[in-house]
């Protein structure tokens, strides 16, 4: 008995598959380069408050620079805070600290109709400085 009376023949010759292989690489190698990302800028508030501190005033300041740079995209104001009792009094701290910020970015001449607020609400029981944020993208 010989071994090609045991195993299937291939479909494909073995020659084929590779330069068919090499082909799908190449196109891949050769696709436009996708646009960079632009860094969600993140800005922080200390427990129970939404009111800009220096620092966060430099990240909305960095924020409202690159937006007017990109006069095309829409800018994204994420609003979060930590479980602090009632859904709704963890919501509302979200998107009065997303509105702070959407305002402030106003200020520096960033139209609003470009703004777009999210209000996350609570991000758990995690009462660290991750859920005491603002998050904005410009996309």
């Amino acid at each position: 008995m010989t071994l090609s009376m045991i195993a299937p023949r291939p479909a494909m010759p073995l020659r084929f598959a590779v330069f068919g292989l090499a082909l799908a690489g190449f196109a891949a190698c050769t696709a436009a380069p996708a646009e960079p990302q632009e860094p969600s800028y993140i800005v922080f508030f200390t427990p129970l408050s939404a009111e800009l501190d220096e620092a966060a005033l430099g990240v909305v300041a960095d924020a409202g620079r690159a937006a007017e740079a990109r006069p095309g995209r829409r800018v994204v104001v994420a609003g979060y805070a930590n479980r602090i009792g009632a859904t709704d009094a963890d919501r509302t701290l979200s998107k009065l600290r997303a509105q702070v910020v959407a305002d402030r970015l106003a200020a520096q001449g960033v139209a609003l109709s470009r703004i777009a607020l999210r209000p996350k609400g609570s991000v758990g029981g995690d009462p660290g400085i991750e859920s005491r944020r603002v998050e904005i993208d410009i996309n």
